[in-house]
């Protein structure tokens, strides 16, 4: 099959002419116990992507990068009796074990074992299913490897889903909905009524925009430094926009909200942003970051401010979901019109585009890009 395989990290740009993703053929091995071969129908260009490509985010390299998809079972291995060929799926990009301490409290998106195997590069199992033509093995990302034909990924990483929905659409939901609109719901627990303010406005900060004004929030403010996004966000609901950089832009959300936002959700990657999304978090209230900056990255806390005004500071992974029960709520929601996560979907390309697409995410040319298989 062709696959997209990431040889080196820190490229610089533009990486239309640096190609640091090789388009090759590759060798798949067959699904083994408790493994499925699925067909690859679509798969998105994430953020997280991009931080793997940019070296913010080190990974074992050489991989076979991607981690949002959708795709059809095409053969299941021994042990997996509730799925056939044929069937819908969608991925989810930490595999659940089901049996360790975070698994049997609620709380898959910390698997240990999931977080483990995805630190290697290997599946859950501990096998690494992929080689390049001069027989070396390649690591899988975050037990996915969605830039490619076709995936044998762990059962559990794969979410039956209904068939209505378009392959290109159920991608989002592996990672653009789950972690943004988990992250309002799921994270923050937003309640009916309460403001919310959304930092940064890629693909997964546009669908926590949606996910809170499905979830009844009473203000939803958007902030980002992109106008072309501030102006995308209103046109999908935000009842005010603003440029983070304006000095002012705090105070505006405060006097917008009586004090401040219930809930800030930060989607940037930047500690500036989660700086801005915490300044203007009111006494009380909630912030959540699902940004993932360098690890180097440090950001600066007043344990004064966060005991005297009752603050929250939460980090987000996944979403806080638990994929097989939210995947097909949320496409649940979307089916009825109240979550219309089809507008976040901005380019459609082929694999062979898939350098082209990732400097388009990192010029901030883009919301969601769905490379297509069909």
């Amino acid at each position: 099959m062709k696959a997209a395989i990431l040889y080196e990290t820190g490229k610089p740009r533009p990486y239309t002419e640096t190609q640091p993703l090789q388009i090759e053929e590759v060798y798949l091995s067959a699904p083994l116990q408790e493994e499925v071969l699925i067909k690859i129908h679509a798969a998105g260009i994430c953020h997280s992507d991009l931080s793997v490509i940019d070296g913010s985010r080190p990974r074992p390299l050489p991989m076979v990068i991607g981690h949002e998809a959708a795709g059809e079972v095409v053969e299941c291995g021994a042990g997996v009796d509730d799925l056939k060929t044929g069937d819908h799926v969608v991925f989810s990009f930490v595999p659940a074990c089901g049996h360790c301490i975070p698994c049997m409290t609620g709380r898959p998106a910390l698997c240990e074992p999931g977080a483990a195997a995805n630190t290697k590069g290997i599946l859950l199992n501990g096998s690494v299913r992929l080689k390049n033509v001069s027989l070396r093995d390649l690591q899988h990302h975050l037990g996915v490897s969605a830039f490619a034909e076709y995936a044998v990924v762990s059962r559990r990483s794969l979410v039956k889903i209904n068939a209505d929905i378009s392959y290109a659409v159920a991608a989002l939901f592996g990672c653009a909905v789950l972690t943004g609109v988990g992250a309002v719901i799921n994270t923050a627990k937003l309640n009916a009524g309460q403001t919310v303010l959304v930092v940064g406005l890629g693909g997964v900060g546009l669908a926590a925009l949606l996910g809170a004004l499905a979830g009844g929030a009473a203000t939803v403010i958007a902030a980002d430094i992109n106008a072309d996004k501030r102006t995308v966000a209103l046109a999908m609901g935000a009842h005010y926009v603003l440029d983070p950089a304006d000095p002012e832009a705090v105070q505006q959300i405060k006097d917008i909200t009586g004090g401040g936002a219930d809930i800030a959700v930060e989607f940037a990657g930047a500690v500036k942003a989660l700086d801005f999304a915490y300044a203007s978090t009111k006494r009380g209230g909630v912030t959540v970051t699902a940004g993932l900056p360098h690890p180097s990255v440090s950001f600066a806390l007043s344990p004064a401010l966060l005991v005297g005004e009752e603050r929250t500071l939460k980090g987000s992974y996944l979403g806080s979901c638990i994929p097989a029960r939210d995947i097909p709520a949320f496409i649940a929601l979307h089916l009825s019109g109240r979550l219309p996560v089809e507008r976040l979907l901005s380019h459609t390309i082929g694999l062979h585009e898939i350098n082209e697409g990732v400097e388009r995410l990192a010029a901030g040319a883009a919301l969601r890009q769905i490379i297509s298989f069909t």
